[in-house]
């Protein structure tokens, strides 16, 4: 089992939502590469500690933004389709940066407002 699917049983954060956050970290950083195999959600969930349905949740929202793909019994990968999300996000990030700038936003105060947005969505 990959070190880096962990969950933290004291934080206040959904269990299938640390693990999106996880792959995600682990697909953007390349400690997971693309072609990855993730396991089983059975097996991760008995792992873990947590319901199937968590991870599986969290597995069908990965796939949804792209980050991995299903392919029936080959499992779930982290797929190159995570490159485009991320070129995404950083297309808007320059938007959102040009908004601010313009806008005469302090970026202490703009990195704040990300945050909260963040935190809401």
């Amino acid at each position: 089992m990959p070190r880096w699917l962990r969950l933290d049983a004291t934080s206040a954060v959904p269990p299938f939502e640390q693990l999106k956050q996880a792959v995600l970290a682990a697909a953007n950083s390349g400690t997971a590469a693309v072609g990855t195999r993730l396991p089983p959600v059975r097996i991760l969930a008995a792992h873990l500690g947590i319901a199937a349905n968590t991870v599986a949740r969290a597995y069908r929202e990965l796939e949804q933004a792209g980050v991995v793909e299903t392919r029936g019994r080959a499992g779930t990968l982290i797929s190159a389709g995570g490159d485009e999300a991320r070129r995404k996000v950083a297309e808007a990030a320059d938007a959102f940066a040009a908004v601010v700038h313009a806008a005469g936003i302090a970026e202490p105060d703009a990195v704040a407002l990300v945050r909260a947005a963040l935190r809401r969505a």
